[in-house]
């Protein structure tokens, strides 16, 4: 049996998003997966993979940290002698993606969102291009998870031997089933994933506080990856917000919830979207790359611009303005557009054709 390595910096991430695949490569090969937590590690384990528990430090570039995780890389790649290296995200693409061509071993990596590192200037920026092009230039095929990604990388000469563009993920149609529209109750929007800046949660919460009352609630569902611990406690106080905490099973919440929201600046291809689109839920989303994809325009949900609470709450105002049929309407065309375009199916074999190319050689 051939080995296949995985790299990643979240093992829920890999599970929630990304298992199919892992499922898939079972069935044909030895798997291996290098993540710092332990999350979903138990359930990994139990389909067949074996972990390899590594430090990741997600955000920041320290200098020495980065050296430890590329030597990291390379150490176990000697040890384990892979056939093939699949790296998702920031760290493991750049370091995963050098250790893999400096030991000759066929390498997929997947751009799974810039973030904002391209928006920054002068020698960091300089840097981290150079870093992405180290990490990426040998590698067999880099999958995209939207347009805007792939020609940011495009212009500045960071290139694989060859690319694909995926719809991000895709979503278990079977795992997030459609689920009939609330009947009753009040207006619950949701916020589900990081609480950070980037995610959109002042913009979030400027909404909440304008718009909140007996009849509109604000949600969040999601670990504090910055500190707003104590800002969003002040709001649950005063009943602004209701803070859902972190949950592995996002799906019962995405049920009773009248609306999804993402607020993000910039965004792979978001997962929260597609996952609330597929159980039946219209949207309210940043026009960003990564959000644009997953909705349409006044038919499964409504966009605004990222940074502008004032549209948000314009979205949301529109959104409230509809009568709990026309909500569910919504919400039946966004789960069609899901079946049409974003079953996961779809994004495993794309995946698979790929380890098949570089296995088969």
């Amino acid at each position: 049996m051939s080995r296949v390595l995985i790299l990643t910096n979240s093992s829920g991430g890999l599970y929630d998003f990304r298992n199919e695949f892992v499922e898939a490569l079972l069935q044909e090969h030895e798997v291996f997966i290098s993540l710092p937590d332990e999350v979903k590690t138990k359930e990994l384990r139990a389909e067949g993979a074996e972990i390899i528990q590594t430090p990741i430090h997600r955000r920041g570039m320290n200098p020495l940290e980065d050296i430890r995780l590329y030597l990291r890389y390379r150490g176990m790649m000697k040890k384990l002698q892979p056939d093939l290296v699949v790296t998702y995200t920031i760290k493991p693409n750049i370091y995963g993606g050098m250790a893999a061509a400096r030991l000759r071993i066929p390498h997929i990596a997947t751009i799974t969102g810039l973030g904002g590192a391209f928006d920054k200037k002068g020698l960091l920026l300089a840097l981290i291009v150079r870093l992405y092009r180290m990490g990426l230039k040998r590698a067999a095929c880099v999958f995209f998870q939207n347009q805007e990604n792939r020609e940011i990388c495009r212009k500045y000469g960071i290139r694989g031997r060859s690319e694909q563009l995926v719809m991000g993920s895709g979503v278990n149609l079977q795992r997030h089933i459609y689920e009939p529209y609330p009947e009753e109750g009040p207006v619950r929007f949701l916020f589900m994933g990081r609480v950070m800046k980037e995610r959109g949660i002042l913009e979030y919460t400027a909404a909440a506080e304008q718009l909140h009352s007996d009849r509109v609630h604000f949600e969040i569902l999601g670990n504090c990856d910055e500190d707003y611990e104590e800002f969003l406690g002040a709001l649950e106080k005063r009943g602004v917000v209701r803070q859902l905490g972190f949950h592995t099973e996002v799906h019962p919440y995405v049920a009773r919830a009248s609306a999804v929201v993402v607020a993000s600046f910039h965004e792979g291809m978001s997962n929260t979207l597609i996952e609330g689109a597929a159980t039946g839920r219209p949207v309210i989303a940043s026009r960003i790359s990564g959000c644009r994809e997953a909705f349409e325009e006044g038919v499964t949900g409504f966009g605004f611009t990222p940074g502008k609470p004032e549209e948000l709450i314009a979205a949301m105002e529109k959104f409230l303005a509809l009568s709990p049929q026309e909500r569910a309407k919504m919400g039946r065309l966004g789960r069609e557009k899901m079946e049409r375009e974003f079953d996961r199916r779809q994004v495993t074999a794309a995946y698979m054709q790929e380890v098949s190319r570089n296995l088969n050689k």
